[in-house]
């Protein structure tokens, strides 16, 4: 089997720009949110917010994605860009084996205000920190050292250098030719939530880059979303601590 580089991400937290960036390189099958898309669309959906009548799609199961995701690394190496809590249950070191495990993280004020722009009616359990770090300190606990943290400030500030430390710690080639791009490209090709809709600025992008945020900040968001926030922080900042500094 050939190698499965598994990024391990949150919601909003630039980890499409990042899959976007990976596709650019060539030679990688490249994954969005496989784990995803069977969490919310799949036969038995296990999202909190489902409700009769949603979208499912038979046959579509966590067990089938990773057979699927199995049988494309039998090809070549593959890149996948997904979220923790989605298999939360399948996490047996048998598994986890299969990967080489990589984080990114980001400021849940900037993550959480960015969901709630989005899905004002957004679950607690669709946030994902909690799951986050567990599956960071249990991959550290397997493995007997940590894997490599990316913090999306530090990405989007030093791209390079960031993308270049990520390289070397998966064990993959750092090419700069993929850190630019034309813009114009279709990210919503490769998404199955809502016709991509999440991923507009990143349809006009040129490469990694600070973006202006354009939504409500947490402090004036409503209670409920502050107090998530203030439960997820203390997640974020035992990742944080273990970053990769950019050069």
């Amino acid at each position: 089997m050939h190698k499965i580089v598994a990024l391990w991400a949150i919601p909003r937290s630039t980890s499409t720009a990042f899959e976007w960036m990976m596709r650019q390189r060539g030679g990688l099958d490249c994954l969005h949110e496989p784990f995803g898309e069977a969490w919310y669309q799949g036969e038995d959906p296990l999202w909190p917010r489902y409700k009769d009548g949603e979208k499912t799609t038979a046959g579509l199961t966590i067990e089938s994605v990773w057979e699927d995701i199995q049988a494309r690394a039998q090809k070549g190496p593959v890149f996948i860009k997904d979220f923790p809590h989605y298999i939360n249950h399948m996490w047996s070191p048998e598994f986890l084996s299969h990967f080489t495990h990589a984080f990114l993280i980001r400021d849940p004020a900037k993550t959480i205000s960015s969901i709630y722009n989005k899905w004002p009616d957004f679950d607690e359990l669709e946030v994902g920190f909690p799951e986050q770090r567990a599956l960071f300190d249990l991959l550290s606990a397997l493995n007997g050292a940590p894997p490599p943290v990316i913090d999306s400030d530090d990405l989007l500030e030093n791209p390079d250098a960031m993308v270049a430390a990520f390289c070397d710690a998966v064990g993959i080639p750092f090419l700069a030719d993929a850190m630019r791009w034309e813009p114009g490209g279709d990210p919503s090709a490769h998404s199955w939530w809502d016709g991509g809709s999440f991923h507009a600025n990143l349809a006009q992008s040129t490469g990694l880059k600070p973006q202006q945020r354009r939504y409500v900040e947490v402090a004036d968001a409503p209670e409920r979303v502050r107090r998530v926030y203030r439960r997820m922080k203390p997640h974020y900042d035992h990742l944080y601590q273990h970053r990769i500094r950019p050069a």
